[in-house]
C-alpha cells in the first residue's frame, strides 16, 4: 500500500530535518488540502510569493505519481494542495471573495470584467468559484503569462 500524500509529506519534512509541529488533513474550495503547522517562521517554509511551498507541492505530488500503478489512478488523480500555515488557503478565500465581487459588479452593470494575469491555477479557482453563479459565465483569455479570466454578464 502506498502512503498518502499526508504520510509522504511528514516523512518528507523529517527527512529534510525541517521542524513542524503537524500535518494535517482539511477541504476548501472543493479541494484536499494538507497543510503543515510549522514550529518556527512559516516563510522559511513559504518561500518568496509561495514559490518553496508550491514547490513541496509540486514535489510530493510528483513522488505520488511516480510510486502510483496503472491501476491506482485515484490516487494518482487525486486533487490536493500542500499549504503552510493557512497561507495558501487564505489566497483560495481571497480569490474566491474577488471573484464573487467581480461577478456582481458584472451583473450589476451588466458588462464583461477583466481580470489580472493568473497562473492556471488561480484561473481554476475563479473558474470553480463561479460556475454555478447566476447571469455570469467564466472564459480564460490571452496566451502565456498575459492569460486571464474574464467574467462575463449573462441574462440567461
Amino acid at each position: 500500500m502506498k502512503p498518502s500524500p499526508e504520510t509522504l509529506l511528514k516523512e518528507l519534512l523529517d527527512a529534510a530535518g525541517i521542524p513542524h509541529k503537524s500535518v494535517s488533513r482539511a477541504e476548501a474550495a472543493g479541494q484536499v488540502i494538507f497543510s503543515i503547522e510549522t514550529s518556527g517562521d512559516p516563510r522559511d517554509l513559504i518561500g518568496p510569493r509561495g514559490e518553496t511551498v508550491q514547490a513541496i507541492d509540486h514535489l510530493v505530488k510528483k513522488i505520488i505519481e511516480q510510486r502510483a500503478g496503472p491501476s491506482e489512478n485515484e490516487e494518482r488523480d487525486q486533487m490536493f494542495l500542500v499549504d503552510v500555515d493557512g497561507y495558501r488557503t487564505k489566497q483560495i478565500k481571497d480569490l474566491q471573495a474577488k471573484a464573487l465581487m467581480m461577478a456582481e459588479r458584472a451583473r450589476s452593470f451588466q458588462y464583461d470584467v477583466e481580470l489580472t494575469p493568473m497562473t492556471a491555477y488561480e484561473r481554476l479557482i475563479i473558474h470553480t468559484t463561479l460556475q454555478d453563479a447566476p447571469n455570469v459565465k467564466t472564459e480564460s483569455q490571452g496566451e502565456g503569462r498575459s492569460r486571464r479570466v474574464v467574467i462575463k454578464y449573462s441574462s440567461e
